[in-house]
């Protein structure tokens, strides 16, 4: 057997609503969209799926994305600035920030040291 990667995705409660967070606030840039709706990161196929009915998402999300930044400090303000929530950066080898989608999806920021 042999495995080949395809994508990641989150489970979201409101495919619209987490729509317009990944394109308009994040920036994302939609690749196609049907019952799912399809971004790339620099190669990387991200879906939103809608959760099946009889799962209950409860704001604990059910994954992690980490997307790498080059100014952490920058990056928190500007998403601030958007009405995000996020974290005090975490810095040891670099610097790691977090902040959720409307469902509770963790989502990391990495800074290089």
């Amino acid at each position: 057997m042999t495995f080949h990667f395809d994508c990641v995705f989150y489970y979201v409660s409101d495919l619209e609503r987490s729509l317009r967070f990944y394109r308009d606030v994040l920036g994302f840039k939609p690749v196609s969209r049907d019952y799912v709706a399809r971004f790339e990161i620099d190669g990387v196929l991200f879906e939103l799926v809608p959760a099946p009915h009889h799962q209950t998402l409860q704001g604990n999300g059910n994954a992690r994305l980490c997307l790498a930044v080059d100014n952490m400090d920058r990056a928190l303000d500007e998403l601030q600035g958007l009405g995000v929530h996020t974290n005090k950066a975490e810095t040891k080898e670099g610097a790691l920030g977090f902040f959720k989608d409307p469902d509770g999806n963790e989502i990391c920021l990495w800074q290089s040291a």
